[in-house]
């Protein structure tokens, strides 16, 4: 993995940003069941994921805990053969992956995290507690004007099955 563990990027964001005062912690506001993909996941499972133009982060987990996040930008380009298919894509994604600067603790207030996701460029981090359980995700709007909740994304799912049935 190209990142550091996620017990010292909690200590990091812990040591760098206060979290005392009457502020939302993430752990009110965060998405509790983001997607999720098995750490054993292939380039071609991630870049599956990444073709939903809401997820912007995979997260792959082994068991409870996170091992690597995954953005677009982290992949390296498929290599076609003359079949069309991708030589890179039966491949880890896992090595690709990253923790560094994508977790957040859960005691972080939502504030905190929208100034490092606006800092860093990203809309999403995990959310993880002090031995790198997955906790959840903190997901920015697209707006910028607040985080995505579990009720939004169960809402856009229901739409898009809507949307898929009157195709039909």
């Amino acid at each position: 993995m190209n990142g550091p563990t996620s017990a010292s990027l909690t200590e990091r964001v812990d040591d760098e940003q206060t979290l005392a005062g009457p502020c939302t912690p993430v752990s009110d506001v965060m998405l509790r069941h983001p997607k999720v993909l098995d750490a054993q996941a292939t380039l071609d499972e991630a870049r599956a994921a990444l073709t939903d133009d809401h997820v912007h982060m995979v997260l792959l987990s082994q068991g409870s805990t996170l091992v690597g996040t995954l953005v677009r930008t982290d992949l390296p380009s498929p290599i076609q053969r003359s079949d069309q298919r991708s030589v890179e894509g039966s491949g880890p994604a896992l090595p690709w992956s990253t923790l560094r600067d994508r977790t957040v603790p859960s005691a972080t207030s939502a504030e905190t995290v929208n100034k490092l996701l606006i800092e860093r460029g990203l809309r999403r981090l995990a959310v993880i507690d002090h031995d790198g359980t997955l906790l959840g995700l903190m997901c920015l709007k697209r707006s910028r004007t607040g985080f995505c909740s579990d009720e939004d994304v169960a809402s856009r799912a229901q739409s898009r099955v809507l949307s898929r049935q009157a195709a039909d």
